[in-house]
């Protein structure tokens, strides 16, 4: 152990463990070595297998002939943002690669959603036609294509106000009682834009593949499977990494980077500059240009689909006015490829809430939510959720309000706030309050490891191609 170090004595939990772990293959790590490169070797020398397992409740699969509404109650009943669909269909004696079709997300869902609404974009409808089943035309294969067209990443801007009139109280209502959403099943948006691939790790693989995957490579969730048994043995999210490094502070390693202030790193990535807001129903662009975005393949594991790729250092902030419809954050979450917004205040900086992408549950599961309001705003939609989750009793991020930090907290400062209060993104602030950036769990865990000189080799062929900065 180096001189100084501020170890803790014997460590009471597997998180816990694990830092010690690093921190015993730190010690014997060549000296001439950056501290990014000592931890780059120690994270290579640990298998996934090591990595702590995730509650049973979180490792759950959907079959691919479960209903979006089955799918959308399991999500939100185990609060997590995504699980992976089985093949119902596959043979009993199929591997692991043939009886999963991919993951379901929460995101994906908000495209569907996005769909139904846009569809009906010039028309007087409310959305009764649900209830109807009119729109019942549209099933199977044929959904996924309509939705696959309408997220096209040229079919870019705002809610029309029209469209902004139909995602009200009435559309949600139509919508989850129509047998068009009971009937619709998962495997039926499995072409969808932002339908994820069954990309896993095997239990061999090394921790610094997963933490490339989980930062780089803009994966929520790494699989990890067993071969042998062809089944998911573990499922490790940006969130466990996230309360593992939490767990491992007092440890030198840990240490060392963690007492670094966030400015010192380079965080938040995204400048004040480069903020995207929405006035009304125009997209203001403070920003002088955002590198555009590619298309892509992913694979499956048979069917190939096209998703938007977004750089890991393009983590921007975008946000909605408290006065705008609640839709219009979820249309900014799939057209820019982040999980959340902020919710601000009309004419100002100042943030008075978030609405994450898994909060799209409330206005399926929860009609109370939307059933006394005309037009959802973001600011109804925040004060309707807590008031249904307090009634409730539930713990849910979005009780706590705004939780911020400023460019002076170190990176231990943050995650201990990130870890302690569930959540997936923090606000970087100014003295007065007002919005300078923000900080993501896949930022934080980007500048704990980088990506050596052809490091992954020929592990995405056929799966995604590579960042345009890749170095392999």
């Amino acid at each position: 152990m180096e001189d100084g170090s501020p170890r803790r004595g014997m460590p009471s939990s597997p998180e816990a463990k694990l830092g010690m772990q690093v921190e015993d293959l730190w010690d014997v790590q060549e000296p001439q070595l950056s501290p990014t490169e000592k931890l780059n070797a120690c994270f290579e020398s640990i298998p996934v297998s090591s990595f702590p397992p995730a509650p049973s409740s979180q490792v759950i699969e959907i079959n691919s002939n479960a209903s979006l509404a089955e799918a959308v109650q399991l999500l939100s009943q185990h609060k997590i943002l995504s699980a992976p669909v089985v093949d119902v269909d596959a043979p009993e004696d199929a591997s692991w690669i043939d009886r999963y079709i991919g993951i379901v997300e929460f995101a994906g869902i908000v495209v569907w959603i996005l769909h139904q609404s846009e569809k009906m974009d010039g028309s007087d409808s409310d959305g009764s036609e649900f209830a109807k089943g009119e729109s019942e035309e549209i099933t199977g294969p044929a959904v996924a294509a309509a939705v696959n067209g309408v997220s096209s990443p040229r079919k870019r801007g705002n809610l029309s106000p029209r469209s902004a009139a139909i995602i009200s109280g009435k559309f949600f209502e139509a919508l989850t009682s129509s047998d068009f959403y009971k009937n619709t099943k998962v495997r039926d948006i499995s072409g969808s834009f932002r339908w994820a691939p069954f990309l896993a790790l095997q239990k061999s693989n090394s921790f610094l593949t997963m933490l490339l995957l989980l930062s780089k490579y803009r994966m929520k969730s790494v699989p990890v499977v067993d071969p042998g048994e062809r089944t998911i043995d573990n499922v490790i999210t940006q969130s466990a990494v996230i309360h593992m490094l939490e767990e491992c502070a007092g440890l030198y390693w840990f240490e060392s980077w963690g007492k670094k202030k966030l400015s010192e790193i380079g965080l938040p990535l995204m400048k004040p500059s480069r903020v995207v807001k929405v006035c009304g129903f125009f997209l203001v662009m403070l920003y002088s240009c955002l590198p555009s975005c590619t298309q892509f393949f992913v694979f499956n594991c048979r069917m190939p689909t096209y998703r938007m790729w977004y750089p890991a250092n393009l983590a921007s902030s975008f946000q909605v006015y408290e006065d705008e419809p609640v839709m219009q954050a979820f249309k900014l979450m799939r057209q820019k490829g982040v999980g959340g917004v902020p919710v601000v205040q009309s004419g100002g900086l100042k943030a008075i809430g978030n609405i994450s992408i898994r909060d799209v549950q409330f206005l399926l599961i929860a009609p109370e939510i939307y059933k006394n309001y005309r037009s959802i705003t973001a600011k109804n939609f925040l004060t309707a959720v807590r008031s249904y989750l307090d009634e409730h009793k539930e713990a849910s991020p979005l009780l706590n309000g705004m939780v911020t930090c400023g460019r002076d907290n170190t990176i231990k400062e943050v995650i201990v706030k990130l870890d302690s209060q569930k959540i997936h993104r923090i606000y970087v602030v100014d003295g007065e309050g007002n919005l300078e950036g923000v900080i993501t769990l896949r930022d934080i865990i980007s500048k704990l490891v980088h990506e050596p000189r052809g490091y992954f080799g020929d592990f995405f062929d056929g799966v995604l191609p590579l960042p345009a900065n890749s170095r392999v």
